[in-house]
């Protein structure tokens, strides 16, 4: 298993940006395909974005595509969401989360582990 710290959340306006990051620790990062979730208050988690291993193969959500772009930066065992504007409705704690058994998944339940989440609230 990796362990995965997320950061980069915060409160924001709508319109504005945000760049969450995802450091996953371990030798073997580029083995593992990793994803974004988000739950917000009252609702289930939902997919986001994910990167597969390399090479690097993305999947979005429609509620995010063409505003959200995940990257990886396999020197620095980091992953990315680079998140543009933001809506109110994107108000949620994000997740990160790595898969070893997978190309690149769209379902929280292809992902062995998870960071503690990083909260990202948008104001209208």
């Amino acid at each position: 298993q990796v362990r995965l710290v997320e950061s980069g959340g915060g409160v924001v306006q709508a319109g504005d940006s945000l760049r969450l990051s995802c450091a996953v620790s371990g030798r073997t990062f580029d083995s593992y395909a990793v994803g974004w979730f988000r739950q917000a208050p009252g609702k289930e988690r939902e997919f986001v974005a994910a990167v597969s291993r390399n090479p690097a193969i993305t999947r979005y959500a429609d509620s995010v595509k063409g505003r959200f772009t995940i990257s990886r930066d396999n020197a620095k065992n980091t992953v990315y969401l680079q998140m543009n504007s933001l809506k109110p409705e994107d108000t949620a704690v994000y997740y990160c989360a790595a898969a070893l058994r997978i190309t690149v998944g769209v379902s929280a339940d292809s992902y062995d582990s998870w960071g503690q989440g990083t909260q990202v609230t948008v104001s209208s």
